[in-house]
């Protein structure tokens, strides 16, 4: 058990016995005398690789075979781009804004094609989601985007928007693999792995085979269509392998715990615990609305800047890291991502209970 906990919002806290199983083969992977770094992609072994990787995951999330799976560069930024690139046929898309990341993706749409911002929380400063039982959806548009948890704002989606028969785009990257959902409730699915899932530097899209390439904007890089990757196995360039391979452990790991349902469990443990003591906390509050609260991602603070300031500071010293705010809400932010333990969480909240009987001095 570490001794230091990890409350970083990505790249994130690690399974330790992934870690060390990726320790254990750094120097020679099955016999092979060579780190999965050295092994080319073109090789049988990497290829044993990506595809149990892959077979893994679809049995972990029940991927339907008329889905394609994906392993992409660029993080999940670059699929700001590339989703309009691939499916805004009629230079038309609907967007829901419920945070940073998701305003950051309706920009870069606005590049491409028109956007309708159908709902947003931002009056409230992204504190809730909004409802989107009966969005006003344009019939010309082409896809209605969303993103799922919100990383800043500690905020998630616990009813799917409706989305009236268009297309539905879902950034899962905060949220990937934390609990079951039914990947046929979208037309695609992608995030990055750097939370829930490995190392920085890989995402995993999830698309319906029949919508890959067929509303691909002209002009559109080959580098930037899914069909370039989808025909090529996702080797159609030298893909991240060591993260792949990494992802793949994840994966199993995950499977032996016993699976998304169990997953689930687990992380609603952990956040119940840190929310509880928010909302009887006389010093610290939760930011999010209590209906549309994240399992993943916790944002509280106090009254005063300064206290925010001494409590990260102190934490630091208490074995607690990485447990400042973001910087465009400040406070702090305590990311219970998968792998994070149930002692984690018990530290931290004991050391808020002394920090705030303390009022904010040194403990």
């Amino acid at each position: 058990m570490r001794n230091t906990f990890n409350f970083s919002a990505g790249p994130a806290v690690m399974p330790e016995q992934v870690l060390q199983e990726v320790a254990d083969e750094t120097l020679n992977y099955k016999g092979s005398g060579m780190s999965v770094m050295e092994i080319s992609h073109r090789s049988s072994l990497f290829q044993s690789i990506i595809d149990e990787t892959e077979d893994s995951l679809r049995k972990l999330m029940n991927i339907p075979n008329d889905y394609e799976v994906l392993f992409l560069q660029g993080g999940t930024s670059l699929q700001f781009a590339m989703i309009p690139m691939n499916f805004m046929r009629n230079r038309k898309a609907e967007y829901i804004l419920t945070g940073y990341w998701a305003k950051k993706a309706c920009e870069e749409a606005k590049l491409f094609g028109k956007v309708n911002i159908v709902a947003s929380s931002e009056d409230r400063n992204f504190s809730y989601i909004p409802d989107c039982s009966d969005l006003d959806i344009d019939n010309k548009s082409d896809y209605l985007y969303m993103c799922e948890n919100n990383t800043i704002y500690g905020t998630k989606f616990h009813i799917k928007p409706n989305s009236k028969g268009k297309i539905l785009i879902n950034d899962i990257s905060s949220s990937f693999l934390s609990e079951p959902m039914n990947v046929s409730d979208y037309d695609m699915l992608f995030g990055g792995i750097q939370k829930n899932l490995g190392p920085a530097g890989l995402v995993i899209a999830i698309i319906r085979k029949d919508l890959i390439g067929e509303f691909v904007l002209k002009g559109t890089p080959t580098m930037l269509r899914y069909k370039t990757h989808a025909d090529k196995g996702s080797m159609y360039n030298t893909p991240p392998t060591y993260n792949i391979y990494i992802a793949g452990k994840v994966i199993k790991w995950i499977q032996s715990f016993g699976g998304l349902g169990k997953m689930r469990e687990h992380n609603e443990k952990k956040a119940n615990i840190l929310y509880e003591y928010l909302d009887k906390s006389k010093m610290f509050y939760g930011l999010a609305d209590k209906k549309s609260r994240s399992l993943m991602n916790v944002i509280f603070r106090t009254n005063s800047k300064e206290l925010d300031s001494n409590f990260v500071e102190l934490a630091s010293c208490n074995n607690i890291i990485n447990i400042k705010g973001h910087r465009v809400i400040g406070g702090m932010r305590a990311s219970l991502y998968n792998a994070m333990p149930i002692e984690g969480v018990e530290h931290l909240v004991k050391f808020m209970e002394a920090f705030e009987k303390a009022g904010g001095k040194k403990i």
